[in-house]
């Protein structure tokens, strides 16, 4: 029994790593950049954002597109944006990202309704939370 249990367990730990294909979609829509955590354990913390990330995917494939908050609740958008797909490999899901002039990936650390945890190949943590939008009140 003690085998078996010891032949289970990695599976099992293995099976709980990286984000769901139901999860995946959660990255659309827009999401602002809290903190930055260094390879180092350093932070450096984001308190007003003149940029926030808008991902869209439908399926596996999508873009990033940085957008800029308006006072009254909308977002200015430019003609920039960078291509992406989403992969796997080692239980571990990526982001994948492509421009006219580089390629690079970053590692979907935590991924929900709230929350969404990006890790660069440097080992810099990207930790983005729902941005509230502005209002102007009358």
């Amino acid at each position: 029994m003690k085998k078996l249990y010891l032949l289970l367990l990695p599976l099992l730990i293995l099976s709980c790593t990286g984000v769901s294909e139901g999860d995946i979609k959660k990255i659309n829509g827009y999401w602002e950049i809290e903190t930055a955590v260094m390879p180092d354990g350093s932070e450096k913390e984001y308190k007003v954002n003149p940029t926030i990330d808008y991902f869209e995917l439908k399926g596996r494939q999508g873009f990033r597109k940085k957008v800029m908050p308006q006072m009254d609740g909308t977002y200015l958008t430019g003609d920039n944006y960078e291509k992406i797909s989403i992969s796997t490999a080692e239980g571990k899901t990526y982001l994948n990202y492509t421009t006219d002039y580089a390629k690079w990936k970053e590692e979907i650390v935590e991924l929900n309704d709230e929350e969404l945890v990006l890790k660069n190949t440097y080992g810099m943590e990207y930790h983005y939370k729902k941005p509230v939008p502005f209002s102007v009140k009358k």
